[in-house]
């Protein structure tokens, strides 16, 4: 009995595959057993996009959940809008669905491709599907500056490396020179002897011992 109610079940199950990307996703409909009741079309992260796959959704009258893959930030208003109007939505863990997928036999990588396995990954874990709960408002927050300082954080360090190399060019042997750059906490040497000697002539333009006090001040 239980597998004649779980066959019967899955007649009225849809899963919705959705590969999500910067301003823009993906969506792929299938029932179990591989049926496509859609096949994989792009939706626009726009009001008018969003509210025809909404219609799309409500439109098949069984039991529908969605799937999607969390993308930093990009996945948040696409959650939003679809809980907004009563849909299950659930969002898996990057490196969940990287192991299911790569279990996938796939010649290329696209995001119709990718819908489809994160459609498929829907079905084979269908009663195993948790409906996405935001996280607080603060915690949020949290996450989004911690996004940001590690953005500044990696730029920072590029500019750094392009500076050394820009440096060791015009001025060879700064880098041996000023091998020990840090100062303090918050100091760099290299950056305080740029923000100095900014221009090759502020130390050509100095006798020796000029340019030996005017660095040790």
């Amino acid at each position: 009995m239980d597998t004649v109610a779980k066959q019967i079940e899955e007649v009225f199950m849809v899963i919705i595959g959705i590969d999500v990307s910067k301003g823009k996703s993906t969506a792929c409909f299938l029932k179990p057993y591989g049926e496509v009741v859609y096949k994989p079309f792009e939706i626009q992260h726009t009001d008018s996009d969003m509210y025809k796959l909404v219609c799309k959704i409500k439109s098949l009258n069984q039991e529908v959940k969605v799937v999607l893959e969390a993308t930093g930030a990009y996945h948040f208003p696409v959650v939003k809008y679809l809980q907004k109007y009563g849909i299950f939505v659930s969002v898996i863990n990057p490196y969940v669905m990287y192991r299911y997928a790569s279990v996938a036999v796939r010649r290329s990588k696209t995001d119709k491709l990718d819908s489809i396995i994160i459609a498929k990954y829907g079905i084979d874990d269908w009663f195993s599907l948790i409906d996405y709960v935001p996280n607080s408002e603060i915690y949020d927050e949290l996450k989004l500056l911690n996004n940001q300082y590690n953005n500044y954080i990696t730029l920072r360090v590029k500019a750094k490396q392009t500076l050394t190399t820009l440096l060791d060019r015009t001025m060879h042997g700064i880098k041996t020179l000023l091998l020990n750059r840090s100062t303090e906490p918050d100091r760099d040497k290299l950056c305080d002897f740029v923000r100095k000697y900014w221009h090759f002539d502020n130390i050509t333009n100095m006798s020796e011992n000029a340019f030996i006090k005017s660095y040790n001040t």
